[in-house]
C-alpha cells in the first residue's frame, strides 16, 4: 500500500525553520536602520545610512542576531535529523501549490540558500518526477509516440496547475483524436523565482536529456507555455541554438499563452513604490521589504531572457542606465509561433479597453507587438488570438482557448 499524500513535509518544518531565522535577521536590520536613521534627525528627503546602530543600542541588536542564529542553529540540526530519518514522502496538491507561490517569490534566496523548500527543474507526469533513462521512461510512460509536447507553467504555478476546472490542455491534446500521431505530452516543474535566463539555461540541457532517453526515435517538439512559462521557452530555444543542441532541429511549434513578451506593467509599478520608498531616510529599511521579491518576478517586468539583461545591473533600478539596453531576441527561425492573449473586457467594448489585458498582461504583450515598432517579435496575424472576456487563468481551462490549441498543433 502506498504511503497517503502529506500536507507537510519533516523536510518542509527544516525549510520554515530557516526561513524564520533568515526573517528574524532580516526584520532586525530593518529595525536597527530604521532606529539609527531616526536618532540622527535627517531632513523627510535627506541622505540616509545603512550603517549599524552604535553604542548600547548596537549591543542590543547584535545580540539579538547572534541569539538568532544560536537557536536557529540548534532548530535546523534536529530537523535535519528527523528529514533523513523519513526519507521520501508523497506529498498532496495542496503542499505543491504552496511550495510553487513560496518558490515564485522567494525562489532565488530559497536556492541560493540551500533551503529544502527550493525547488529543482524536472519533467514530471502525474506530478511525479521522470527518470530521464530510458529504461525508466519506457517503464512511467505508456505507449510514448515520437512528438512529443512540453508543458511549461507559470509564475507561482506548477505542473499539477494545469488542470483547472477538470481540464488540462496536455492530457486533452494527447488524447484527441483529430491529431495523428499523438503528442506525449510531459510537464515542466521548476523554480519560478529564478532568473528567466537560469531557468532557460536549465531547460534547454534538459530536453536534451530527455530526447537522448526517450525510448522511441523522436520525430517533433511542440511547446506549450503559460504565462512566465512562455519566457522560460524562449530563453531556452536561444540558449540550446547558441549551444547547438540537437533538440532546436525537432522543434516545430510553440504556443504562447498570456506570455508578457514585453513586459507586465504590475511589476513595474511595484518598482516604483520601492523607488519612493527609498527616497526617505524614514522609510528607506522598509524599501527592503520591496526587494525581497525573486529574480523571476523582477524579470518579468521588461521580458528579460538573457543573463546580460540583469547582469551586473540592478534588478531593482527604474531604468537600464547601468548597462547596454535588452537585446532583442526574435522568435526561432523554422518554428512555428502562435500567441493567445486574454482580456476582461468584451468583444464589443473599446479598443482601449479590449488591450487592457488579462488583469496581469497586457494584449499587446501577449502578442509580441512590442512597445515600439521595432521590439515586435513579428507573430503572423493568423498566428494570433485574443480571447474576450476571460482572465490570466481562463486561458489554462477555457474551451475556445483549448479549441485554439488544438487547430494550431493539429
Amino acid at each position: 500500500m502506498s504511503a497517503k499524500p502529506r500536507h507537510v513535509h519533516a523536510s518542509d518544518l527544516q525549510g520554515i525553520g530557516r526561513l524564520a531565522i533568515d526573517a528574524t535577521l532580516g526584520i532586525t536590520g530593518i529595525v536597527e536602520t530604521m532606529h539609527h536613521n531616526i536618532s540622527l534627525v535627517p531632513a523627510p528627503l535627506g541622505k540616509a545610512t545603512r550603517k549599524p546602530a552604535k553604542g548600547i543600542t548596537g549591543l542590543v541588536y547584535r545580540s539579538i542576531r547572534g541569539v538568532t542564529r544560536l537557536v536557529g542553529g540548534g532548530v535546523d540540526l534536529a530537523l535535519a535529523n528527523l528529514a533523513s530519518r523519513m526519507g521520501e514522502e508523497p506529498s498532496s496538491p495542496a503542499r505543491e501549490a504552496v511550495l510553487a507561490a513560496l518558490n515564485g517569490v522567494l525562489g532565488d534566496h530559497l536556492a541560493a540558500s540551500g533551503n529544502p523548500l527550493a525547488l529543482s527543474m524536472r519533467f514530471r507526469r502525474g506530478g511525479q518526477a521522470l527518470v530521464l533513462r530510458r529504461p525508466s521512461l519506457a517503464k512511467a510512460i505508456a505507449q510514448p509516440t515520437g512528438r512529443i509536447l512540453i508543458l511549461v507553467h507559470g509564475l507561482c504555478r506548477n505542473d499539477l496547475q494545469w488542470e483547472r476546472n477538470g481540464h488540462d490542455h496536455g492530457a486533452a491534446i494527447a488524447a484527441e483524436p483529430g491529431i495523428e500521431p499523438r503528442y506525449t505530452p510531459v510537464y515542466l516543474h521548476y523554480n519560478s523565482g529564478m532568473h528567466v535566463s537560469t531557468n532557460g539555461r536549465q531547460f534547454a540541457r534538459l530536453v536534451e536529456s530527455l530526447v537522448r532517453a526517450w525510448p522511441v526515435p523522436v520525430e517533433e517538439i511542440a511547446i506549450v507555455a503559460h504565462s512566465m512559462g512562455g519566457l522560460v521557452a524562449r530563453s531556452a530555444v536561444q540558449c540550446a541554438t547558441g549551444e547547438r543542441r540537437a533538440w532546436t532541429g525537432r522543434l516545430t511549434k510553440i504556443v504562447f499563452l498570456g506570455t508578457p513578451h514585453d513586459g507586465a506593467p504590475l511589476e513595474r509599478g511595484g518598482n516604483w513604490v520601492n523607488v519612493v520608498l527609498d527616497r526617505s531616510p524614514y522609510t528607506t529599511a522598509l524599501a527592503r521589504l520591496g526587494k525581497l521579491r525573486s529574480a523571476g518576478i523582477t524579470d518579468l517586468r521588461h521580458g528579460n531572457l538573457l543573463d546580460e539583461d540583469w547582469s551586473g545591473k540592478d534588478r531593482f533600478a527604474t531604468t537600464h542606465r547601468a548597462g547596454p539596453k535588452r537585446r532583442l531576441v526574435p522568435l526561432p527561425a523554422g518554428v512555428q509561433c502562435f500567441a493567445a492573449a486574454a482580456s476582461l473586457a468584451r468583444k464589443g467594448a473599446s479598443l482601449r479597453e479590449r488591450f487592457l489585458g488579462d488583469g496581469l498582461v497586457p494584449v499587446p504583450s501577449a502578442l509580441g507587438l512590442g512597445r515600439t515598432p521595432k521590439g515586435a517579435l513579428g507573430v503572423p496575424a493568423s498566428r494570433q488570438w485574443i480571447g474576450y472576456g476571460m482572465n490570466h487563468l481562463d486561458l489554462l481551462d477555457r474551451p475556445e482557448v483549448y479549441d485554439r490549441i488544438r487547430r494550431w498543433l493539429a
